[in-house]
């Protein structure tokens, strides 16, 4: 295996623990008017994931990060035809930020109203843009010779990758509505629990819509591996929904983190060795190779990563076992 294809996997790997820990995180920021029902009520829900939040971030920083120095024309192809959707996500996660921390600032309800409104919509917002974003990574953007994004935004529109957006939107409110199952009592762990239920029942034919778009759309199911991880998630997505339905809800939020990692999987198994597909010209596509800094550069960068890399990874599963007990209304702080 070359460094290339290495690096490959370890942004595929980056991108994973990121729609796994942040999934929940959206999950939970878009349920939040829902579920509570005032606002002592809805700070309890914000406190499920204040310890870890902006941690579950830095893995779409650090995949950022290694995109640009591993494969720095894929960066500046994605972020120059991406620009407006990947500003709005930043946007979006901006405003949400600064709702976590500016919230409990003054107990008018106006202002927390306001507040909770913003971590909502930053909430919503990336969870639909990021499968948009795959989707269209996979069907194909129009790349010219030279690398150059040559479409609009309008361009990255279409049933296909809105069909992708809603697949992420709805894994994204599932894995939330199940953490926040486990994560509180009731009477908000009732309400997550029915939450749950019903976005699965919307998430399993979302998805396999998804699964038959991708194989007229794309090539994804040329490749029996990745088609098969595709597959595999819908299957496991099923599963999942008969757990909820037995209330065993820990080894329901384990099946949603697998079926997340396998439909993760599978798309960057259908992009292999592409990284962006040319709608132009096949032979236009922007790959590992093409788009990849110097040998030198990937070497430097691998020892680094597996220095500091199992440090984190080490850090954040301590930060998850500290604050791992249910949260309740006498945890609550303002």
């Amino acid at each position: 295996m070359d460094l290339n294809i290495l690096w490959f996997i370890l942004i595929a790997v980056l991108f994973i623990g990121f729609f796994l820990l942040e999934g929940f995180d959206y999950g939970v920021g878009i349920l939040l008017p829902f579920l509570g029902k005032d606002d002592t009520e809805r700070r309890l829900v914000i406190n499920t994931i204040g310890p870890v939040w902006d941690g579950n971030e830095v893995w779409l920083l650090t995949a950022g990060g290694a995109i640009f120095a591993a494969f720095p024309h894929w960066y500046a192809t994605m972020f120059s035809g991406f620009y407006l959707a990947l500003f709005i996500i930043l946007a979006a996660l901006i405003v949400r930020g600064v709702a976590f921390e500016f919230r409990s600032k003054d107990r008018h309800p106006v202002w927390r109203s306001t507040w909770d409104t913003a971590i909502f919509i930053g909430s919503l917002i990336p969870a639909l843009l990021w499968g948009v974003a795959l989707a269209n990574l996979l069907k194909g953007v129009p790349i010219d010779a030279g690398m150059e994004y040559v479409g609009s935004f309008w361009d990255l529109l279409s049933p296909y990758t809105l069909v992708g957006g809603l697949t992420t939107l709805m894994l994204f409110m599932l894995h939330g509505a199940i953490f926040l199952a486990l994560k509180t009592e009731c009477p908000i762990s009732g309400r997550a629990e029915k939450a749950a239920l019903r976005s699965g029942g919307v998430a399993l034919p979302v998805v396999a819509v998804f699964a038959a778009l991708t194989y007229v759309y794309t090539d994804l199911f040329s490749k029996v591996g990745a088609g098969a991880l595709l597959l595999g998630s819908f299957a496991v997505l099923a599963a999942v929904v008969f757990l909820m339905k037995r209330r065993r809800w820990g080894w329901a939020l384990l099946a949603n983190s697998l079926t997340i990692l396998l439909a993760t999987a599978g798309l960057f198994w259908g992009l292999f060795p592409r990284v962006i597909i040319s709608s132009l010209n096949p032979e236009w596509s922007i790959t590992i190779y093409n788009a990849s800094s110097s040998p030198y550069t990937l070497k430097i960068m691998t020892i680094v990563a597996l220095t500091l890399v199992p440090v984190v990874l080490c850090y954040q599963a301590w930060t998850y076992w500290v604050f791992r007990k249910r949260v309740t209304v006498k945890d609550i702080y303002y």
